[in-house]
């Protein structure tokens, strides 16, 4: 009697044997997701870096091969709505997209922030051209304003909160629209097409190499959250979460524009929280707003 279950013990340790065996040559295949908040070609450079040297460590964490897929959704929503439903392991949001996920799916889980030059907070602005004649916000009653995406954290939510503080609100604008994305805000503006815009600190140094725009406001943003999906497995999630928070490599980090990631809660978006409930007074009318795009 003793012999047999001896035997079915030993023929149980040699299958977990040959199972942890088996696991650990087997890929751990990962998709990463990104909304376009910029070219295509820009957004690859600015990421692959970073990602193959997440992989690289991730490898190194689960002590097996470790293959991450890219995909760069055309929206906001696209990439909101494919981490909500668990179509994407893991992904790099902005505050906003974050917070509207959460909403959407509580289950889904912070990995890591990022740092601009060791900190939380990084800068969104309101420019115009330098040539525009406009000194303050309150001078852009019955001027157009082109934002970002709709979701965006500083292409929309805070920029509407500070217009609202400087007594501004739909209603007292000539025309505005949603352009998407951060450059093409910068475009606009520089074009003429809008009188005034809402876009990151880094687009707008890009594009004000020769003086031609100038800043009417700048304000706070909490920095971009990298989050998974809801129920990935734990040990996947702590080698993302490690591989993220060991990395410094300026040469990887650099496109990105940060120092580095730090650990993160979801309190640290309580901030982007009151700047979204604030910016919902911009527009009393959401429908007429639609209309107008």
């Amino acid at each position: 009697m003793k012999r047999h279950v001896i035997f079915l013990l030993l023929i149980g340790l040699g299958t977990s044997l040959c199972i942890a065996e088996e696991q650990q040559h087997k890929t751990v295949q990962l998709t990463f997701g990104v909304y376009q908040s910029d070219k295509a070609t820009t957004m690859y450079r600015m990421f692959l870096p970073v990602i193959e040297k997440v992989q690289e460590r991730a490898e190194e964490l689960l002590e097996q091969p470790v293959d991450i897929y890219f995909k760069i959704f055309k929206t906001y929503q696209e990439a909101q709505d494919a981490l909500v439903n668990g179509e994407v392991d893991f992904v790099r949001f902005g505050p906003a997209s974050y917070v509207l996920s959460k909403k959407k799916n509580p289950d889904i889980q912070l990995l890591a922030i990022e740092l601009v030059k060791g900190e939380m907070r990084f800068n969104g602005m309101i420019i115009t051209r330098a040539d525009s004649g406009i000194e303050s916000l309150w001078e852009l009653e019955g001027r157009s304003f082109a934002f970002g995406d709709k979701d965006s954290t500083i292409g929309r939510y805070l920029a509407q909160a500070e217009l609202i503080r400087a007594g501004l609100y739909l209603k007292d604008l000539s025309h505005f629209e949603y352009l998407g994305r951060h450059d093409k805000v910068a475009t606009a503006v520089l074009m003429k097409d809008f009188d005034a815009g809402s876009l990151k600190e880094s687009t707008y140094k890009k594009y004000n190499k020769d003086g031609e725009l100038r800043i009417l406001k700048t304000f706070e943003n909490v920095s971009k959250p990298w989050i998974a999906r809801k129920d990935l497995e734990p040990r996947v999630f702590q080698a993302l979460r490690q591989s993220l928070l060991e990395l410094k490599d300026p040469d990887s980090l650099k496109d990105l524009k940060i120092s580095g990631f730090g650990p993160v809660t979801d309190k640290d978006y309580a901030f982007v929280r009151g700047g979204m409930r604030a910016a919902a007074y911009f527009d009393p009318q959401p429908s007429i707003a639609q209309s107008e795009q």
